[in-house]
């Protein structure tokens, strides 16, 4: 997935402190993050973003929301919606990016 942003280094950022990973670059156009499953490019490609993206959110599946959520605090990220357990047993939560970008976090419930 790639993430079109106006502040390259702002936005990667978050994500390698949100991640916990590094990529070793602070390019200013185009960095490349990459998890175990996950690979997330954040991109300037020239053109001015309106920060206001309403027909996209992205999901994560993470070991433990409620860690990730204190994490989130941390970081200083708006949370939309805090750790929920839903009917189906997982937990999800939602949060905004610092580009506006809606990310949703889910663990799945534990089989055993």
């Amino acid at each position: 997935m790639c993430l079109c942003t106006n502040d390259v280094p702002r936005l990667a950022a978050f994500y390698k402190q949100l991640l916990g990973i590094d990529n070793g670059s602070e390019d200013e156009i185009h960095q490349f993050l990459i998890t175990e499953e996950t690979a997330l490019t954040i991109y300037n490609d020239g053109s001015t973003k309106n920060n206001s993206n309403q027909n996209i959110c992205l999901a994560f599946t993470v070991d433990d929301v409620e860690k990730e959520y204190e994490k989130l605090l941390a970081l200083g990220a708006e949370i939309i919606e805090k750790p929920t357990k839903r009917p189906w047993g997982a937990v999800s939560m939602s949060f905004y990016d610092p580009d506006n970008n809606e990310i949703f976090f889910r663990s799945l419930p534990k089989n055993g």
